[in-house]
């Protein structure tokens, strides 16, 4: 099993060890030269021994190259993060959910692989799995472990409740995560239990939380802030602070992916943070997210128009910047804004609240002024 990845990174080229947050650039012919020593089964460049020693604690000194090492091809695609949504299905039933109706379906494993095959292809290096729960997917640990040994750093988001499982922390430390990102959504079992709709799953998450200190993982925790939980935010804070894991701090609430504004009026007022001006992003031109039927949209926001990869393979993304481009014209109440330059909110979040509803101020900080 390989010891690091180096893969092209966009414009760059990098060196990542699973598990790990750190890493190294390396120019185009240092990258060159790796991948001859793999190909050639040469042993790893001398200078790549001494930096791998220093930033990782990691002897590579003697080892043959292609047994140490993972080196990812360069692809014509360009695109080097993607999130996949395993499945929406969920064992909690949160008020705040933005995913709405949360049915458990999705791929066969034959075709959540070949998913993973295109994801590769497409030249994802860091991937996001993600749900609905991912980790009460009856294939995740064998998703989890292909995305691995492809050469992906996976990072996880997960509400913990299945953490504690033998199955689940043998696959996580054999190959390590990215990052594990837990959300909390109490202090206490009452309102924990309360706020999930799922008698337990305090208990269940605090196992998790042990077990991935035991084991060493990589977590960091989300506390969730609604107006049914706010009162024990210090007690999450705590809660961070005893198992030693870093945490922030979550309180707005977004419409459901289908327009519903149920999760809004979850929201604690006082707790509301002001968003930062929207200056563009990266969604459906480096990044794209595919939902449980392998359809590949900009973010997990902006989900329609899609492409099938299952049907188009990974030529379909050639497509997605197009997509991209027409999902971020104003339109609807945002036609003709003057004021869009300093928008907190990207058009197809502010879409979602359109179809919600929402009273204009939930997503436009012009709206006094308009």
């Amino acid at each position: 099993m390989h010891e690091l990845i180096v893969a092209p990174f966009l414009n760059e080229f990098l060196v990542v060890r699973p598990g790990n947050s750190a890493g190294l650039k390396i120019p185009q012919h240092r990258y060159l030269e790796v991948q001859q020593a793999t190909q050639q089964d040469e042993q790893v460049p001398k200078w790549l021994t001494g930096p791998a020693l220093k930033q990782w604690g990691l002897d590579l000194a003697g080892r043959n190259a292609s047994s140490a090492l993972l080196v990812r091809s360069p692809s014509p695609y360009g695109y080097a993060r993607a999130s996949y949504e395993i499945n929406k299905g969920c064992d909690y039933d949160c008020p705040h959910c933005y995913l709405g109706q949360k049915k458990f379906e999705g791929l066969s494993w034959e075709s959540k692989a070949r998913l993973l095959d295109i994801m590769h292809a497409a030249g994802v290096v860091w991937l996001q799995i993600t749900g609905g729960e991912p980790l009460i997917d009856r294939h995740f640990a064998a998703v989890y472990s292909r995305a691995h040994d492809l050469g992906m750093m996976v990072a996880i988001s997960s509400n913990g409740s299945q953490l504690h499982k033998p199955l689940i922390l043998d696959t996580l430390t054999k190959r390590p995560p990215y990052r594990i990102t837990l959300s909390v959504y109490g202090g206490t079992a009452e309102t924990y239990d309360g706020f999930t709709r799922n008698r337990g799953a305090f208990d269940r998450f605090t196992r998790g939380l042990a077990a991935a200190r035991e084991a060493a993982l990589p977590v960091r925790l989300n506390l969730i802030v609604s107006a049914d939980n706010a009162h024990e935010l210090d007690a999450m804070k705590a809660l961070a602070g005893r198992y030693g894991f870093p945490h922030q701090t979550y309180t707005n609430m977004s419409p459901t992916i289908d327009g519903s504004g149920e999760p809004l009026p979850t929201q604690a007022a006082d707790y509301l943070k002001q968003r930062k001006p929207f200056t563009g992003c990266n969604a459906g031109h480096t990044f794209f997210h595919s939902d449980p039927f392998g359809h590949a949209s900009i973010c997990k926001v902006g989900r329609d128009p899609y492409i099938d990869l299952m049907a188009e393979g990974v030529e379909g993304l050639r497509r997605l910047g197009g997509i991209a481009d027409s999902l971020m014209l104003r339109t609807g109440g945002c036609s003709g804004c003057q004021l869009s330059g300093t928008c907190w909110t990207c058009r197809p979040l502010a879409k979602l609240y359109q179809e919600a509803k929402a009273p204009l101020n939930a997503y436009c900080q012009h709206a006094e002024r308009r």
